[in-house]
C-alpha cells in the first residue's frame, strides 16, 4: 500500500477553535494560548497516511478486495451507488500530540490542554484534506472524479466495518490500529472510503453532519456552534 508523507506548515487556528469550543474573544486574551498551542501541535505531530485502490461492485455493495467487503448500510451504499472504484485511506498525526495534551491536563493547564487536542484534531483533518485532494488528481488522471470521503461510523455506516477498513487500506503501515471499542489508536487518525465515479455522475456534494443521521453527536454540536 502507497504511504502518503502529509505537511503540515500551519494549523487553521479557526478550525482548532471550533474543535476546542472556543470563540474568539474581541480582547484578543486567548490568542497567545491559541497560538502556542498551534505550535506545540506543528512540533509534535507525524503527519502520515496510507491508501489503496480496489475495483467496486455497486449492485452487491462489494469491495471487490482479496477477501471481498460487502459495505452495509444504506447511507454508504447510497454514497458509492455509481462507483466504479474506491480508494480507502487512513492518516494520522500519531500519538505525540495526544500525550501533550494529556501532560498539559495533568499539570492543570486546561485551556492550551484543550487547545492542543483541538489542534491535534485540526491537523490530522488537513492531513486527510491533503490525502483526498492527492487521490482526487489520480483520478482525474484516469477520467474519473471522487466523492467526498465517508468513514465507518456516518450515517448508518457500521462503525464495525473500522478493522477491515484499516487493513484495506494498509493502516498497519503508519501505525495505526483500532482497539477492542473500536476507537482508533492513536486517537487523532482517520480512516475512509472514497468512491470512484464517471465524469457525468451527478454527486451529492453535502458532507459529514450535513447527511449523517445520529443527530445526538458530540461533533454534530460542535459543528454547529
Amino acid at each position: 500500500m502507497p504511504i502518503y508523507n502529509g505537511i503540515l506548515q500551519k494549523i487553521d487556528e479557526a478550525e482548532m477553535r471550533r474543535y476546542g469550543g472556543i470563540k474568539k474573544l474581541e480582547d484578543g486574551s486567548l490568542d497567545w494560548h491559541v497560538n502556542e498551542a498551534s505550535k506545540e501541535v506543528l512540533l509534535l505531530a507525524a503527519p502520515r497516511g496510507c491508501y489503496e485502490r480496489y475495483e467496486y461492485d455497486n449492485t452487491t455493495h462489494t469491495v471487490l478486495a482479496p477477501t471481498p467487503l460487502v459495505l452495509e448500510g444504506k447511507s454508504i451504499q447510497k454514497h458509492l451507488k455509481d462507483a466504479v472504484a474506491v480508494y480507502i485511506m487512513a492518516v494520522t498525526v500519531g500519538g505525540d500530540v495526544e500525550a501533550r495534551s494529556k501532560d498539559l491536563f495533568d499539570e492543570g493547564n486546561y485551556t492550551v490542554g484543550v487547545l492542543v487536542d483541538a489542534g491535534a484534531t485540526t491537523a490530522v483533518e488537513q492531513v486527510a484534506d491533503q490525502l483526498d485532494g492527492f487521490l482526487q488528481g489520480k483520478a482525474r488522471k484516469e477520467g474519473y472524479k471522487t466523492t467526498w470521503r465517508f468513514s465507518p461510523g456516518y450515517g448508518d455506516w457500521p462503525l464495525d466495518a473500522q478493522r477491515a477498513i484499516l487493513e484495506l487500506s494498509g493502516a498497519k503501515n503508519i501505525g495505526v490500529k483500532t482497539t477492542s471499542s473500536l476507537m482508533l489508536n492513536p486517537q487523532k487518525s482517520v480512516t475512509a472510503i472514497i468512491g470512484i465515479v464517471p465524469k457525468e455522475a451527478v454527486l451529492d456534494n453535502r458532507k459529514g453532519c450535513q447527511v449523517c443521521t445520529q443527530k445526538n453527536c458530540p461533533s454534530r454540536n460542535i459543528v454547529q456552534k
